[in-house]
């Protein structure tokens, strides 16, 4: 299995020179190289074949992972996300609404204590009183369970969530489960709303081998860029916590929210 992360960069270096008198031959190799990192990832893509999970695939991973806890769980990480989740916490005043998608047992669910009302949309209608569990009883009435056979629900209103967030269940899927969910994440959200979700980046060593052995579904940076760009959100941050742990964060278009969010990158001094 070929990997692309070093001719992508290599791209990027050449890039970065053609502003100085190599540019001829800068401009031919960069042709070369853009044409095989695409013919990479084609070959990669090919090669791992995309399948969607089961509903009772899911159930044995989420049992498993659950009880090896101990050894799974990454507090640091945990850490990291509820952090990045705050920021899009700490202007709503517990006036909107977020959604999660793919809780489980509500590892993360707690991070969403700010909106007013969360809605969780499940594919294992069996997780809820596990989930309930994580919040204190008079917050219930806050909470609204869904349960879904593949990415719809259409009982959650349109235009209802300035906040979606979905962390352990994107690198599973497969492109058109993806963009299925893309499609109805952006009937729920309303303008100006914004999603936060992890994906595979399989540019990357330990996506790629999850995907070689069937864990995960092949995706990559540039992919997951083009798939919510090809939907209609502005992709705002894609990033990583740490090495099988990318993220993206997207915007739909529209001034609704009154949340703003934006990259901080420290000046280069020119």
């Amino acid at each position: 299995m070929l990997s692309i992360e070093e001719i992508k960069l290599t791209i990027d270096t050449l890039k970065k020179l053609k502003k100085e008198d190599f540019e001829k031959f800068i401009t031919e190799y960069l042709d070369k190289l853009e044409g095989l990192a695409s013919k990479v990832d084609a070959y990669n893509s090919n090669q791992i074949r995309q399948l969607d999970k089961t509903t009772s695939w899911f159930q044995a991973d989420l049992d498993w992972r659950e009880a090896h806890s101990k050894d799974v769980f990454d507090p640091l990480l945990s850490k990291l996300i509820e952090s990045k989740i705050f920021q899009f916490a700490k202007h709503g005043d517990g006036k909107y609404n977020c959604l999660e998608i793919g809780p489980g047992y509500g590892k993360y669910s707690r991070f969403l204590l700010a909106w007013r009302i969360i809605f969780l949309l499940e594919a294992l209608p069996q997780v809820k009183p596990r989930l309930f569990k994580k919040f204190q009883p008079q917050h219930h009435k806050h909470l609204r369970f869904y349960t879904t056979d593949r990415t719809a629900c259409p009982d959650i209103p349109d235009h209802s969530c300035n906040f979606v967030f979905s962390w352990d269940l994107f690198p599973f899927l497969s492109y058109n489960h993806i963009e299925r969910y893309l499609r109805d994440i952006n009937r729920v959200m309303l303008p100006g709303g914004y999603g936060f979700i992890n994906y595979a980046n399989c540019e990357y060593e330990k996506p790629l081998y999850e995907a070689k052995r069937g864990y995960w579904n092949y995706n990559t940076k540039s992919k997951m860029a083009y798939l919510l760009k090809n939907n209609g959100y502005e992709v705002i941050e894609m990033d990583q916590f740490r090495p099988g742990a990318d993220y993206v964060i997207f915007k739909k278009p529209g001034k609704m929210n009154p949340v703003v969010y934006s990259t901080l990158e420290i000046p280069v001094e020119k």
